[in-house]
């Protein structure tokens, strides 16, 4: 098999990781990763911040709980208002995505660049979870707060993260995929 579609058919989102704090220069491999990424008219929009603090992480983690609890969608309303739930899964790290808010296709763009992270990591062996689960922090009346804690430069808005870190457990499991996702036209 094509190695590059061996590691797109092996990466599976991680839900529990080892303690062990991620080396740095694995993340700089990362984040290059997602700097290669395409973007509208190499607009390259993105920031990356790479978060290591635990108590910020778990801040994040609480609020972003909180802003759901009262979803609409069900699953997500229940999986915040579990204690015991992170949306990080626990993970040493996490990377915030943020994208230049006057950037044509920012979000197309950080989707890209998110996506070249989760394959850079599925080929060293680290395990990612991506989420959108924080943007209620980025939406609520803490903005400000979260957006000074994470350093975000000006004009960026954080979008979504990567919970990044060593996996405790593999999944290989390759689930099914529907057969009816293109045609062709002649």
């Amino acid at each position: 098999m094509n190695k590059i579609l061996e590691v797109i058919k092996n990466r599976r989102s991680t839900r529990s990781y080892k303690e062990e704090q991620v080396k740095k220069d694995e993340i700089m491999a990362l984040l290059e990763a997602g700097a290669w990424a395409p973007s509208g008219h190499n607009k390259q929009p993105w920031h990356f911040t790479v978060v290591q603090n635990k108590e910020l992480i778990k801040k994040m983690s609480d609020r972003s709980k909180y802003t759901a609890k009262d979803a609409e969608n069900e699953k997500m309303r229940k999986m915040a208002n579990n204690p015991d739930f992170n949306i990080f899964h626990k993970a040493p790290t996490v990377i915030i995505v943020s994208h230049k808010n006057d950037a044509i296709t920012s979000v197309e763009d950080i989707s890209a660049a998110t996506e070249n992270i989760l394959l850079q990591a599925e080929s060293m062996g680290l395990g990612t979870c991506w989420s959108a689960f924080i943007f209620g922090i980025f939406r609520g009346p803490e903005k400000e707060e979260f957006i000074k804690d994470l350093e975000i430069p000006e004009g960026h808005t954080p979008h979504h993260a990567i919970a990044v870190g060593y996996p405790n457990a593999k999944v290989l499991n390759y689930p099914e995929r529907k057969n009816d996702y293109f045609n062709f036209i002649k």
